[in-house]
């Protein structure tokens, strides 16, 4: 019976974690306010910086704070265990609940463009979120069962997803015989672009697109060889997206029509059909969906793991911890999946992403600025991994996601509005909890 994943499972669950929704829709969202080509290639560049650096960062805390849960287990050490489960509350309910129904509404999106190019929009709309609803269950019985079912599934889906991003990208380049009248190189005017709200707010989506490099984080205590292999594995899937996100969205801006894909979400699909005739972009909108598998599926292996701390340190909800013989978190998987379904049945998609992005980006600038504090209060602390350049990867890293949350705040003040109302509501049933003598230990 194999307890643990191998790093190269952790990788493989960091990558599909990551490449997901947000690479697939962010373009038409950020083409609504921009239309600098550099500016537009620069989101996707200082998205990537910013996540070495937070993931840089989260080496070094998991490293020195050895537990699954992610943020759950960082703030609650570094701050209080209210923090952690203020922490634990928002990933549970939305930090991977609604980033699952983003990625299966997308896959639901991309499958029926794809298969129903010239259905009635009634239709469209109910077969996509049949086909969201039907991934979400197939992915929980996956991974409610065998460790090593779940781990090869994953690795065999991230395997296909890069290999596929990668000729589709190559092909669209090749095939393509006069590109967009777009410059990736900066001109006059891209300077105010790039210090412009609108960028400041393009960024969230992007952040939102490389949420995931964390996802190591929540499975510490089923790595092998944790305090080595957690760095590599953060790092390694970091810049690796990067790269590809910035491929990607090269090629969609060099391929394709700007005023095509602006406020769409199917910008893949739209991508494919514009390079690759009708008949290419439904046999490529079938493969981009098939890819957004692998997202679903990382993050319902992912997610419940912070449930499941959860449960074993608050008896009110010890529930949560049930797991099988092979040591999968049954009950927790059960109830993440549930959550993205209600997301799914209810919410719209823009909304979803917002809210999702800025509560998430929140929940890690809170776990980095813990990096100082843990240096300040506990000096001697183990710590089998350094953040190289320290303080300036975390300062860079605060600086950013500060400045995106103050824009995302001014602009989106609706979105903001529920992401302080689902921590307060965390808050109060910690008290609730912690009166009622609930706290396991």
């Amino acid at each position: 019976m194999k307890r643990f994943f191998s790093p190269r499972t952790a990788l493989a669950i960091v990558i599909a974690n990551m490449v997901g929704t947000g690479v697939f829709t962010s373009l038409g969202f950020q083409l609504v306010t921009l239309q600098s080509g550099f500016a537009l290639i620069m989101l996707w560049v200082v998205g990537g910086i910013v996540a070495i650096c937070g993931a840089l960062s989260y080496a070094e805390l998991g490293a020195a704070l050895p537990r699954s849960g992610g943020e759950y287990n960082f703030l609650g050490k570094i701050y209080h265990p209210a923090a952690g489960f203020v922490s634990g509350w928002v990933s549970s309910t939305i930090g991977f609940s609604a980033p699952v129904a983003l990625a299966a509404m997308t896959f639901g999106a991309y499958t029926t463009s794809s298969l129903m190019p010239e259905a009635p929009e009634a239709s469209r709309v109910w077969t996509e979120r049949g086909l969201a609803v039907a991934l979400i269950i197939i992915l929980t019985l996956i991974h409610t069962r065998r460790r090593d079912t779940s781990g090869a599934f994953q690795s065999l889906f991230t395997l296909i997803k890069v290999a596929v991003i990668i000729g589709i990208s190559l092909a669209g380049l090749i095939l393509v015989a006069d590109y967009q009248p777009v410059s990736l190189l900066p001109r006059a005017g891209d300077m105010d672009a790039l210090t412009s709200g609108a960028f400041a707010v393009s960024l969230i989506y992007v952040s939102y697109a490389y949420t995931g490099w964390n996802v190591a984080t929540y499975l510490t205590e089923e790595l092998e060889h944790p305090q080595t292999s957690l760095p590599r594995v953060l790092f390694v899937g970091a810049f690796g997206v990067m790269l590809l996100y910035v491929l990607l969205n090269a090629v969609f801006l060099l391929t394709t029509p700007m005023e095509k894909m602006v406020g769409e979400v199917e910008v893949g699909v739209i991508a494919a059909r514009h390079v690759f005739g009708q008949t290419g972009a439904v046999f490529t909108g079938a493969v981009l969906g098939v890819l957004l598998v692998s997202t679903v599926s990382a993050m319902t292996i992912a997610g419940p793991r912070v449930l499941q701390m959860v449960g074993q340190d608050i008896r009110a909800f010890g529930f949560l911890a049930r797991s099988n013989e092979d040591g999968m978190p049954t009950t927790a998987v059960m109830v993440q999946s549930g959550l993205a379904l209600l997301f799914v049945l209810t919410a719209t998609f823009d909304q979803v992403l917002v809210f999702a992005g800025f509560t998430l980006a929140l929940n890690s600038l809170l776990a980095v600025a813990g990096l100082f504090v843990l240096r300040v209060r506990q000096p001697e602390l183990p710590r089998p991994f350094r953040v190289p350049l320290f303080p300036i990867v975390p300062i860079v890293f605060l600086i950013v996601c500060s400045w995106t949350l103050l824009y995302v705040a001014i602009e989106r003040p609706q979105e903001v509005a529920v992401s302080a109302a689902l921590i307060l509501i965390g808050i109060v049933i910690y008290l609730l909890t912690r009166a009622r003598g609930a706290q396991a230990n």
